[in-house]
């Protein structure tokens, strides 16, 4: 007979294989299918996940005060109350002190590119030269436009309703982002709670706990501290720049510490729009040098020294991984989607450190290769237990040191 035991058995592996092949084809289409799907909606629905997203951020930001508080015997929803509020009084007070000087640069803009044309006159040679041959070329072309044609041109909305516009879209944006990270900070245990009853067995609740609180403990503790570090450059940066006698040096801060959420990048750009400034402001170009110098030791002295010593270097993350993640959320929320990348790919790297079939990832993302799997430790300050149910408490209980 030909249908021996060995052949059937051949067979059934040859069709199981087959089956895991199709199976494994298909989670990878599938999950093609859902990224596209989450690009697509993040893209058009920026305007709900964008101060969802912040909201987060801020809660996570946060967390840890909360929770020092709760210990001293503080409500969360009252800590959370007086943070959120805290938070809104100082982000509206240097909106409204930046305003001014951001206003008044944009409408002494022409004439600060006119002042940095003249102090460069000899840079610009060079480029005179290729506007003229570009123009010869136009003309060789037929590109140049027939003065005697005429042109309709699309009536665009006025600087004013667009600027109104702004305004209404930005501080709706801002009141969301603040009502929700309130909601989210004085939920106190009920996130965990739920965490705890979405599972069935006990090894299985205590392991998410575990996971949970390490996850939140990273991530809150590096946002709060970074948060700091980039407020603490800020107020170094334009003290300094006061102190050279660089103008708006108070809009020079501020802009130094949102944009150190951008690494490289941002210093960068701190240290040109300072330079123009300087070389504008003063007439001794050696010494206008000493603002953007000033920009880059602090930078130099930050990320080479503070951060690491405070941070240690195991959130460090892959330079590559850094620009692909700037220029992908830049793409689809702008600005402030360039602001939130680094926070969100270290938010991504801690998840995937504290998952076994996440850890290839993580080891992508980090600046230096590490194969070990990532110490999950009691966090010393967990939050007291919740009062749901025994089984809860236990759980809560047996997790905690």
């Amino acid at each position: 007979m030909s249908n021996t035991p060995a052949a059937v058995s051949t067979d059934e592996a040859s069709i199981a294989e087959t089956a895991s092949s199709d199976l494994a084809k298909l989670r990878r289409l599938v999950l093609g299918l859902f990224l596209i799907s989450a690009c697509s909606a993040l893209y058009f629905a920026r305007d709900f996940f964008m101060p969802v997203v912040l909201a987060f951020l801020v809660a996570m930001t946060l967390t840890p005060i909360v929770r020092f508080l709760r210990k001293r015997g503080v409500p969360s929803a009252l800590s959370a109350t007086l943070l959120v509020v805290a938070f809104a009084t100082v982000f509206g007070l240097l909106a409204y002190v930046v305003s001014g000087p951001a206003i008044t640069l944009v409408n002494d803009a022409p004439s600060i590119g006119r002042t940095l044309a003249e102090r460069l006159r000899q840079l610009q040679r060079p480029i005179e030269r290729i506007n003229d041959i570009m123009q010869q070329f136009d003309t060789m072309t037929g590109q140049v436009t027939d003065p005697n044609i005429e042109q309709v041109a699309l009536a665009q909305p006025g600087v004013v309703s667009r600027a109104a516009g702004s305004v209404l879209s930005i501080g709706t944006s801002i009141g969301i982002t603040l009502v929700l990270a309130l909601f989210l900070l004085a939920s106190g245990q009920m996130f965990y709670e739920k965490i705890v009853q979405s599972f069935g067995r006990m090894s299985d609740k205590k392991r998410a706990l575990r996971v949970v609180y390490d996850v939140e403990r990273e991530i809150s503790r590096y946002l709060l501290t970074i948060a700091l570090i980039n407020s603490g450059l800020g107020v170094a940066i334009g003290t300094g720049l006061w102190i050279i006698g660089v103008p708006n040096a108070i809009l020079w801060g501020v802009m130094a510490a949102l944009f150190n959420f951008l690494p490289y990048i941002g210093a960068l750009t701190t240290m040109l729009v300072v330079g123009v400034i300087s070389i504008v402001s003063f007439d001794s170009l050696s010494y206008a040098l000493l603002g953007p110098g000033f920009v880059l030791f602090c930078n130099l002295m930050e990320g080479q020294l503070l951060t690491p010593l405070i941070l240690g270097r195991r959130l460090e993350l892959n330079a590559v991984a850094i620009f692909i993640a700037v220029a992908f959320w830049s793409w689809l929320w702008g600005l402030v989607g360039a602001l939130i990348a680094v926070p969100l790919l270290v938010v991504i790297k801690v998840f995937c450190d504290n998952f076994e079939s996440l850890q290839s990832m993580g080891n992508f993302l980090a600046a230096q290769q590490s194969m070990e799997p990532a110490e999950t430790a009691p966090d010393p300050a967990l939050p007291e237990a919740p009062k749901s149910g025994p089984a809860v408490l236990d759980v809560v209980t047996s997790a905690q040191p």
